[in-house]
């Protein structure tokens, strides 16, 4: 079964050259593979897909052909309704130009090839005098201020031809958007644990989007699912993006989405750069004569913290090297600090304070 190219627009088979129009501009942009750098095969197909449904449907006789014949008619040389032995006939390229197309018998030239994608956006474009001779057009507005021989944010261009490489139109290649207003991120808090910052960790999210029915035009809620893999290390504020993962606006641009992660508190610990700190509290005969005390670490180990040989001040500090947070970039590790502090009795009877003076003084 061929191509259905109303489909492929998102129109109805009735839609008028307005529509056809604005939904070509709409999906053009949005697949065009300059703007789709992270997955430039299926962009690619999808933008010369696009392209051709506009080239057949902005032609009122490909699309009397196409509408009597198909796609395998179109393509396979089937004449016009009411013509007769239509042969070499041209017909006129979006925005001005001509394709060729011809019947054929048994072992002919063959029909309607479609242009390259490329053309039929610069022709587009450039046979609205830039975007900025496009006002009558609904929701097509903001991108004006291009004389005829500028695309919309300077898009680039590649002809058809295999050696031909890319070729800019207007007065220089850039990228495509470049000039473009990009709309804002979406920006979601990340809440991770220090403990999938310490050893690293892969959170998959459920988030749902809007996207517009090609159709009827209306958002439409879809879900899907987002990987990010947290590399050990990583810190608070870190920012990962999705590029064209939110939703979908009225111009055809889609939002990135952004995630920014942010550190759940601790209940033992406390990060400071690639250090960690923590709090061992000692009553005071511990200060005095000695403690052992047992630590959990991020990762589930056990560490042992004595002192059988100084006395322990409320307030000092000890370092344990290497037991700190993993630099996201060296893969090296921080210290571990270790506050003491001393609690104090809140009373003490006549006989212990007796007691004390004779052993202190």
């Amino acid at each position: 079964m061929g191509k259905d190219y109303y489909a492929i627009l998102g129109v109805s088979r009735d839609a008028d050259d307005d529509t056809i129009k604005k939904a070509y501009r709409k999906l053009a942009l949005k697949w065009h593979p300059d703007r789709n750098k992270d997955k430039p095969d299926v962009a690619h197909a999808k933008f010369q897909e696009i392209g051709e449904a506009y080239e057949v449907l902005s032609d009122k006789n490909k699309r009397a052909v196409f509408d009597q014949y198909g796609e395998e008619g179109l393509k396979g040389g089937a004449p016009p309704p009411g013509a007769e032995g239509f042969s070499g006939a041209t017909g006129g390229f979006p925005g001005g130009g001509t394709f060729r197309f011809s019947t054929s018998g048994p072992g002919g030239a063959g029909g309607f090839h479609p242009s390259d994608a490329d053309d039929i956006f610069k022709h587009f474009f450039e046979s609205f005098g830039g975007m900025g001779g496009m006002g009558g057009m609904g929701g097509m507005g903001g991108m004006g201020g291009m004389d005829s021989g500028s695309m919309p944010g300077g898009f680039s261009f590649s002809t058809g031809g295999p050696s031909s490489g890319r070729r800019g139109f207007g007065r220089q290649q850039q990228s495509a958007f470049d000039g473009v207003q990009k709309p804002p991120a979406i920006k979601r808090p990340l809440p991770v644990s220090l403990e999938d910052l310490f050893k690293g960790a892969v959170k998959r999210l459920k988030v749902t989007r809007k996207l517009r029915d090609g159709a009827t035009g209306r958002s439409v809620p879809t879900d899907k699912i987002l990987t990010i893999n947290i590399k050990p290390g990583w810190k608070a504020g870190t920012k990962v993006r999705f590029p064209g993962e939110g939703d979908e606006l009225d111009n055809g641009q889609t939002q990135d989405i952004e995630f920014i992660i942010e550190e759940k508190p601790h209940p033992i610990y406390k990060r400071e750069g690639d250090n960690l700190r923590m709090v061992i509290e000692l009553s005071l005969l511990e200060a005095l004569t000695g403690f052992q005390k047992t630590i959990k670490t991020l990762d589930g180990r056990t560490l042992s913290v004595n002192n059988t040989k100084t006395v322990v001040h409320s307030g000092q500090e000890s370092r344990v090297p290497n037991e700190g947070m993993p630099n996201s970039k060296t893969g090296k590790k921080g210290d571990l600090l270790i506050t003491y502090e001393v609690k104090f009795p809140t009373s003490l009877t006549d006989a212990q304070k007796e007691g004390l003076k004779k052993i202190l003084t």
